[in-house]
């Protein structure tokens, strides 16, 4: 999208212009649905994540720094929306069991034929205190004191959580430590190249 295109978008929505809101959400939502699916189990949950994060960018519009990019501004919102929804509906709900799997994996087989939707149904299969965690650690690099300032949990309960992430990655996948720390990077860098691609 054009800059100065998504500039005048952006106008028109600060003015609360509908159909501008709706060419923003149109040239957007591949980009934030990429994100809203890091943080949720399923498509359905991730559309709700997405449509109250909009709702949110809509209605904060004249919070925006022209001096930032936009979509790093949305994607801040989009995390935001995703803590929201992990707070209203699982934080205290308990923790589901995962599977072990039968097949063993190697740590050539995560480098070469684990592809981006394999990576997602396995992050998506966390239980979402760990799955939350997971992706604000991994793909989004915050720190433990940031995501226990953003979520409301203690900097050692976040640590804990993606400690339990990677063994509960080990146990489906039946690898060592070194894979599931091998499979953290390859998910970051799929989930950011993700980000990049126009098409969802």
């Amino acid at each position: 999208m054009v800059e100065r295109e998504l500039q005048q978008i952006i106008d028109g929505c600060i003015e609360q212009d509908r159909h501008s809101q709706e060419l923003l959400y149109k040239k957007l939502y591949g980009f934030a649905m990429k994100i809203c699916l890091r943080y949720t189990e399923n498509r359905y949950e991730a559309a709700d994540v997405l449509n109250e994060g909009f709702f949110k960018a809509f209605t904060n519009m004249e919070k925006y720094d022209k001096n930032w990019p936009f979509k790093t501004w949305l994607s801040k919102i989009m995390h935001n929306a995703s803590i929201d929804y992990y707070r209203t509906n699982f934080k205290w709900s308990q923790l589901v069991g995962i599977e072990k799997s039968d097949t063993k994996i190697s740590e050539a087989a995560v480098e070469h034929k684990l592809d981006y939707e394999d990576l997602l149904s396995l992050i998506q299969r966390l239980p979402p205190a760990y799955r939350l965690v997971f992706n604000l650690y991994a793909v989004d690099g915050y720190s433990h004191e940031e995501i226990a300032e953003m979520t409301g949990i203690t900097a050692s309960t976040s640590r804990s959580n993606l400690y339990k992430a990677r063994v509960k990655l080990q146990q489906m996948l039946s690898v060592s430590q070194s894979v599931v720390i091998l499979l953290m990077l390859k998910w970051r860098k799929a989930a950011l190249n993700k980000l990049t691609q126009t098409d969802l």
